[in-house]
């Protein structure tokens, strides 16, 4: 039997060849985006200076890659389903356009962009969870903690929400995106019961003092220069 020889350039076609069809029979990717809704615009700009952050997402989330969580709980990758861009930064603009809607607010910074931003209320937020499978539900878990403007904790809670979907990408992603406005709903109500918490009562108007009947004008006495005494100043 007589064997085959192929010279290099016939070679290097078959590889190219063999590259192009491994290519044709990979899917393309698809990129999503978490639904931002329709929060609304600021109106009248009564609310308060709002700092949203530090945020931190768990280090499982900080991938291209949608996350798919199996029925024995185990996380796999998806290969085709990818983010447009930084989850975490999604996630940011989400809740800080909610936030700014539900308080009536323009004066909204997301940390660590907080250069000449003097807020009168910051969220922390930690997310240890936020995920979904095909035969999984959607699933929030998170942690946040109110800071008025002087850094003292005024409020804090551990959360975990839920919701159900259709199984495709699209309905895993659109989920997230509810589970998030729902947190950005309880956080919106944390931070109206704060404010009013801590406003301070309105002062009542000064009452003038009753006059005093005139004093007769005394001869004024006379004392000894006092020593001069040095003043020090710190």
């Amino acid at each position: 039997m007589r064997s085959l020889h192929f010279s290099p350039p016939l070679l290097l076609l078959l590889a190219v060849l063999t590259l192009q069809g491994c290519a044709i029979l990979q899917p393309p990717a698809q990129f999503y985006q978490l639904e931002q809704g329709n929060p609304e615009l600021p109106q009248d700009d009564k609310g308060p200076a709002l700092l949203l952050g530090p945020l931190k997402l768990a280090d499982y989330l900080l991938r291209e890659n949608l996350v798919q969580r199996e029925l024995d709980d185990s996380l796999s990758f998806s290969q085709k389903a990818r983010w447009a861009g930084s989850l975490q930064d999604d996630v940011g603009q989400l809740l800080l356009r909610q936030l700014a809607g539900q308080l009536d607010t323009s004066r909204v910074a997301l940390y660590p962009d907080r250069v000449g931003f003097s807020s009168q209320v910051q969220v922390v937020l930690n997310i240890s969870r936020l995920d979904s499978g095909v035969q999984q539900p959607a699933v929030l878990e998170a942690q946040w903690r109110l800071l008025d403007s002087a850094g003292v904790q005024r409020s804090s809670r551990v959360v975990r929400l839920q919701a159900e979907h259709g199984g495709t990408v699209v309905g895993q992603v659109r989920a997230q995106s509810q589970l998030l406005q729902q947190l950005a709903d309880e956080l919106a109500g944390a931070i109206k019961s704060m404010s009013i918490a801590g406003t301070a009562a309105p002062r009542k108007p000064a009452v003038a003092a009753p006059s005093k009947p005139a004093v007769k004008s005394q001869p004024t006495p006379v004392f000894e220069p006092a020593t001069q005494t040095e003043v020090f100043r710190f």
